[in-house]
């Protein structure tokens, strides 16, 4: 057992039974918090419960195995360990199989349950310990939307805001901008980041078992199942193209939206799920064929939204998300890129990008694969611009070039590229950069 004494949740309705066991656990050095029912006991616990419980299986009220679920609900890797007389042994195997830590039969020996509890906690400890070490990972990993203009920046304060927040939310952008993108990384840095992550695409609305689908049979109905919707438990659940919610399937889903309850195919009585909501759409009268948005689903949907720029829109960041695609293909598939050609700089600066970010990581991996063949003159379809706007970007680009290969220190970048200190930073003024953005 690791040096840290756990706190333990004793939960056991007799009384003699329950004060000689705290006593003796107490004595042993655990912090013990005691209960003589189920529902006070899981009062007090959180998700974020670092102890080990240990409950008895015949109570009045809430029973031990009804306790049990809602301990998996709040996190199933809770360590819990039961206690209970020998008629009840195939229950406690059961729940074993389950995933609770162990069990007692009555009268037990406390230091065996010490050692229980030990083992219980040293499990739990490093369980809590990889989740941390993920976390960590995940703040290092390079977790955003890409880019280092205002807009880029305004973005992702906005997602790690309303990722905090644990709100439901739509997201609205022209097709190819990264919506499903955001979703995720909603999700993946909000408090639910653990549980599961599920998609439900308007696709699967128009299929005639929909509702099998979506909401699952329930287990008293032959070949039960269950749906999109309870697999989310716990989770996010994502409602992709919702201007193409076919009408038969709204109501239900303004119902889910309103009461987080539905009701599975063959069920009696709605069941409830905590999922957090998340809508993705393409915003309203973008492109041929969108359509507006339900006014019912946003009112449900709480009005919180956040509307995805184009990349056009965002121009100064396409040399960043090329180079960040790239090295991710790098990584991926194990090989080194040529260096990029006028052509292809040509191409990447001037481009109008209509199919927005999904199209730019096409032309990344094209390129990392060394399948781009641009041929001079016939780079793109769209306007020519002026000389003068295509040097400005590639002047930009090769400052940032510089910039990150000197991690910042403007002396060096000086000295690559020849410049005089004072035109070096009227550049940096003219383009918007920061030496000290560049500093790792």
């Amino acid at each position: 057992m690791t040096g840290v004494r756990p706190t333990v949740l004793f939960v056991e309705d007799d009384e003699t039974l329950r004060e000689a066991t705290v006593q003796a656990l107490t004595l042993e050095g655990f912090e013990v918090s005691a209960h003589a029912d189920a529902l006070s006991a899981l009062r007090a616990v959180t998700p974020a419960f670092a102890g080990v419980i240990v409950s008895d299986i015949r109570m009045p009220g809430m029973d031990g195995i009804a306790f049990f679920d809602h301990l998996r609900a709040l996190d199933p890797e809770m360590q819990v360990i039961f206690t209970t007389a020998h008629g009840d042994v195939a229950m406690a195997v059961e729940a074993m199989k389950n995933g609770a830590a162990d069990f007692f039969t009555k009268p037990y020996s406390v230091s065996r349950l010490v050692h229980a509890i030990g083992r219980a906690h040293d499990r739990w400890a490093l369980v809590l310990e990889n989740r941390r070490l993920r976390d960590a990972l995940r703040e290092r990993e390079h977790r955003r939307i890409g880019g280092s203009s205002q807009t880029a920046e305004r973005l992702q304060r906005l997602i790690a805001e309303v990722a905090r927040a644990d709100v439901d939310l739509v997201i609205s952008g022209p097709t190819g901008v990264g919506k499903n993108f955001v979703a995720r990384l909603v999700h993946d840095l909000s408090p639910r980041r653990d549980r599961p992550f599920v998609t439900v695409d308007a696709g699967v609305l128009m299929h005639d078992d929909a509702n099998l689908i979506l909401f699952g049979r329930d287990p008293s109905v032959a070949l039960s199942r269950s749906g999109l919707v309870e697999r989310a438990q716990g989770g996010t659940l994502v409602l992709d193209e919702i201007e193409s919610i076919p009408e038969r399937a709204k109501a239900q889903l303004l119902s889910l939206i309103d009461t987080r309850r539905f009701l599975a195919i063959g069920a009696e009585r709605p069941r409830s799920v905590d999922v957090r909501i998340i809508a993705i759409s393409r915003s309203a009268g973008e492109g041929e064929g969108a359509r507006p948005l339900d006014p019912a689903l946003l009112h449900r949907l709480g009005g919180i939204a956040i509307a995805l720029p184009d990349l056009a829109s965002r121009r100064e960041d396409i040399p960043d998300l090329f180079r960040e695609f790239v090295a991710a293909f790098e990584a991926e598939l194990e090989l080194e890129t040529s260096a990029l050609g006028e052509a292809e700089w040509r191409h990447l600066l001037s481009h109008d990008w209509p199919g927005n970010i999904r199209e730019l990581r096409t032309f990344a991996r094209n390129f990392a694969t060394g399948l781009t063949r641009i041929a001079q003159g016939s780079a793109d379809r769209a306007e020519p611009q002026s000389l003068r706007e295509m040097v400005a970007r590639f002047e930009r680009a090769v400052i940032e070039d510089a910039l990150r290969d000197a991690k910042g220190q403007v002396d060096e970048v000086q000295q690559r590229l020849s410049l005089p200190r004072k035109t070096l930073y009227d550049r940096l003024t003219k383009y918007g950069l920061r030496a000290k953005d560049y500093r790792r």
